[in-house]
């Protein structure tokens, strides 16, 4: 895995949508990834992908980390504030926040764009461009059409990773 770009990028207030999870719906390997494949077989985002996403994620499925105690890992898409959620789903409300976003790219399958090595490496490349990391703050993991669904010639893909910056 590499990282290829580096950028500050603004979010407004915004709401997420989705289904909140936790440190209890991790694999024994600390993954979330058997989530993630319920979510595309049971056609989770279909109602999701129904309303007006926010503009700055585009159409971006995003798994949504809030450093807190407990840990939430949120999956679901970002929305502009006010948006109503569909039945069976939950909303968090976040203010304008700035991230550093990375762009991780690398094979999906293998597993290199996830896990602490990932986060490190970006907090890391963050830093070295001047951006200080917010304690306790959000991370997202944000996969991105044609970036992260679109392998290039060589089976890599860009998986956007954001953390929050002050």
């Amino acid at each position: 895995m590499k990282i290829t770009n580096t950028q500050r990028v603004s979010y407004p207030s915004c709401r997420f949508i989705g289904r909140k999870y936790g440190d209890p719906d991790r694999t024994p390997s600390g993954s979330f990834g058997r989530l993630w494949g319920e979510w595309f077989q049971k056609g989770l985002f279909e109602p999701l992908e129904k309303l007006n996403a926010l503009p700055e994620s585009g159409d971006a499925y995003i798994g949504l980390m809030i450093d807190s105690a407990p840990f939430e890992y949120w999956i679901g898409m970002f929305f502009p504030a006010e948006t109503a959620a569909p039945d069976g789903y939950s909303y968090i409300d976040l203010p304008a926040k700035d991230y550093g976003v990375c762009w991780l790219y690398g094979k999906d399958e293998t597993g290199e764009l996830y896990g602490m090595d990932a986060h490190e490496r970006s907090i890391a490349s963050i830093r070295e461009r001047g951006m200080a990391i917010k304690p306790n703050g959000c991370a997202f993991e944000l996969y991105n059409c044609p970036r992260f669904t679109t392998p290039d010639e060589h089976g890599n893909v860009i998986l956007d990773y954001g953390v929050e910056v002050e």
